[in-house]
């Protein structure tokens, strides 16, 4: 896994380049992130850094929340100072909505309290891949679930046109059950979904806004993370 950033994703539009092709793209606002925690191989066992999005009031965060960012909010600081322990560094900042972390090598290059930026990860970067989870559509049935194209719409066929047919009940396995991964009726989305390969139209330092062309899974206002892309063609 490479470094990425976290982001939120605004909607899609469509844009023309200078050739004045059409290109539809989606509107994704990503960081600025705060490292959170830098995790090492000799202390932790792998190297990662802990990166935070969106400022999340005090007053909602817990007392575990607000003193892994801040060294004001630790409430057992105090106690721990004239032990003489080493403290970990903090980023003193917000408490974070959410927190996730990327592994990858020479993490311990960057330093807690730095922000992630869209200019800075991907400035000469050309293509991405977007994490996000799909829109959830609850328990749909066999024609929605994986495009059944369902019974024929006949004289002879009464009120179950929108059937899977038969499940393969009396299969020659012998137990009398359907076989595993029958596509048959359930629950559908809300799934992690990555899109790979991705194209990145347009960068703007200022609102931290990217511009990727095509879709990405997820509602509008959903939680997307943006990494640089391991499978270019």
């Amino acid at each position: 896994m490479s470094i990425g950033i976290i982001g939120t994703k605004i909607g899609m539009t469509q844009v023309y380049d200078s050739t004045g092709n059409c290109a539809p793209v989606t509107v994704i606002q990503a960081g600025p992130c705060p490292i959170l925690q830098v995790r090492t191989l000799e202390k932790d066992g792998y190297e990662a850094i802990q990166v935070g999005y969106k400022d999340k009031s005090r007053k909602r965060a817990t007392r575990a929340e607000r003193g892994h960012v801040s060294e004001e909010m630790e409430s057992k600081r105090r106690k721990r100072l004239p032990a003489g322990t080493a403290l970990p560094p903090k980023a003193n900042c917000e408490p974070q909505e959410f927190i996730r972390e990327f592994r990858f090598e020479k993490a311990a290059e960057h330093k807690v309290g730095d922000n992630l930026t869209v200019a800075g990860i991907f400035g000469e970067t050309k293509r991405v891949d977007v994490i996000g989870t799909s829109k959830g559509r609850g328990f749909t049935g066999g024609m929605k679930r994986w495009n059944y194209h369902g019974l024929p719409a006949s004289h002879g066929v009464k009120k179950v046109h929108r059937s899977i047919g038969g499940t393969n009940v009396a299969s020659n396995r012998g137990f009398g059950r359907p076989k595993k991964g029958k596509k048959m009726p359930g629950h559908y989305g809300a799934d992690q979904v990555t899109i790979r390969n991705l194209d990145v139209i347009n960068i703007d330092p200022e609102t931290h806004i990217i511009l990727v062309k095509g879709a990405v899974p997820g509602p509008n206002g959903g939680l997307v993370i943006v990494r640089p892309t391991n499978k270019i063609k």
